[in-house]
């Protein structure tokens, strides 16, 4: 199989089930941007990420598959694939706990940076935020699994605690926010 098709070239794309769409409607925007989170989890995890912290990264990476095959889904193929359950966002939240009783309570606002793993985990939880708000948005035009933004909601706190984790393996000192 070629991984070119040409099919694309007049600015539409294949939606699961074959349905054609314009390249620029929001619910490519959010699939895109899905993907493009789980590309920035990728990045962060080839850069000496914490044992713990890149076996959670991997699994938020596979469910972040399961969105994106949601997202790229007409509502009237749903019923085929895979979806995000109360587990999957149970599982997020067992890990921010987990992680957040490791680390120092917050008083301030925190600067992102740190590590490389760790600054690349704050990028990452900005892109959630934005794919959130995309499909916030996508909701008000057509009926999207509201399972989906709850994950993305928890996910971008989750990333947050991963992030503090992080740099504190790394040994980073967490800047506060000098609101001068």
């Amino acid at each position: 199989m070629k991984i070119y098709t040409k099919t694309g070239d007049k600015g539409e794309t294949s939606l699961y089930g074959g349905k054609r769409v314009s390249k620029d409607i929001l619910r490519i925007e959010c699939y895109g941007t899905v993907d493009e989170l789980n590309s920035v989890i990728g990045l962060a995890r080839s850069n000496k990420c914490a044992k713990k912290i890149d076996n959670i990264l991997k699994i938020i990476q596979n469910e972040l598959f399961v969105i994106g095959a949601d997202l790229a889904t007409p509502n009237e193929v749903k019923s085929k694939t895979d979806k995000i359950a109360d587990e999957n966002i149970l599982q997020l939240e067992k890990f921010i706990d987990t992680l957040d009783s490791e680390l120092p309570q917050l008083q301030n606002f925190i600067l992102p940076g740190g590590s490389k793993c760790g600054a690349l985990i704050h990028f990452a939880r900005t892109v959630s935020r934005r794919a959130e708000r995309l499909v916030v948005s996508l909701s008000k035009q057509e009926k999207i699994d509201n399972q989906i933004i709850i994950y993305l909601n928890r996910l971008s706190d989750l990333l947050f605690v991963m992030a503090r984790f992080q740099n504190k393996q790394d040994k980073k000192t967490e800047y506060k926010w000098d609101k001068k």
